[in-house]
């Protein structure tokens, strides 16, 4: 029998904080999840999909938003997509390294079969950073530098990786305008969007002599995660001199079948 000292059975405070805590944890988990599968979404939504409160939802976005996970990807209607933080976490927790590692042993082939230098840049907000190279064994080549970014806007495999994104974060994107690269022109926007939209239809970004690098062309396709977002992207990189038009539709079925065993390996990891 309890005495009037004993606390069994009366409410321990501490017991009571530690389940709304892992709740809140459950919920923006709950949340995390649901923008990243939905993406872009809106909070009335959020709250929909998961039975959620708005104000419980609003608070989880947050939070997100603060540890860097999510981000408004249109701020037209409030709605929420994930941060590059998160996309590069879709190797299972792996990051550039990982994904240099998996990647590497396509992207040498892939420079084998080519004859030429095939770059690989990991997307990292408005800009690709060069993670990985395969160069070419002729004398005329192409060459970025490991750790080299770039705005996606400057760059084939930039354009191809904007032209798998939803038109809200296109539109956030182009609307970080980039005249020059270190001296260079790019497109302009409206020749942005164009580029996007051909690029979209047939499958890869195609830079002839035009972009960031004169007397450079490429041929870009975008590598995609487990939620086929796109992450990264694979560029052949060919000097002017070199470049046949007619070996085009070549250069992107190569460059397209090193990019879905990528994404294989990436769904597999």
């Amino acid at each position: 029998m309890n005495t009037p000292g004993d606390s069994a059975g009366a409410p321990n405070p501490g017991t009571s904080t530690s389940i709304r805590s892992m709740n809140s944890v459950l919920s923006t988990l709950r949340i995390f999840e649901e923008v990243a599968t939905r993406q872009p979404i809106g909070v009335s939504d959020l709250s929909r999909v998961t039975g959620i409160p708005k104000s419980t939802v609003q608070r989880c976005l947050v939070t997100l938003k603060q540890a860097g996970w999510l981000k408004v990807v249109d701020t037209a209607q409030t709605r929420w997509g994930v941060t590059a933080r998160a996309l590069s976490l879709g190797l299972r927790g792996a990051g550039e390294q990982d994904l240099r590692q998996l990647a590497d042993p396509v992207i040498k082939r892939l420079a084998a079969d080519t004859g030429e230098t095939v770059h690989l840049a990991l997307r990292d907000g408005n800009e690709s950073v060069i993670i990985g190279r395969a160069d070419t064994t002729k004398d005329v080549r192409v060459i970025l530098e490991l750790g080299t970014r770039l705005p996606l806007q400057a760059t084939s495999a930039g354009v191809a990786m904007l032209a798998r994104l939803a038109p809200a974060e296109v539109a956030e994107v182009l609307s970080h305008e980039v005249d020059q690269v270190e001296g260079a022109s790019v497109p302009s926007t409206d020749q942005l969007r164009r580029e996007i939209e051909m690029t979209a239809v047939r499958g890869y970004a195609l830079n002839v002599s035009s972009w960031y690098r004169p007397h450079v062309c490429s041929v870009g396709v975008a590598v995609t995660d487990s939620m086929d977002r796109p992450i990264a992207g694979i560029a052949i990189s060919i000097p002017e001199m070199r470049y046949d038009a007619a070996n085009e539709a070549t250069l992107a079925e190569l460059a397209n079948a090193a990019a879905a065993e990528i994404n294989g390996l990436i769904r597999s990891a």
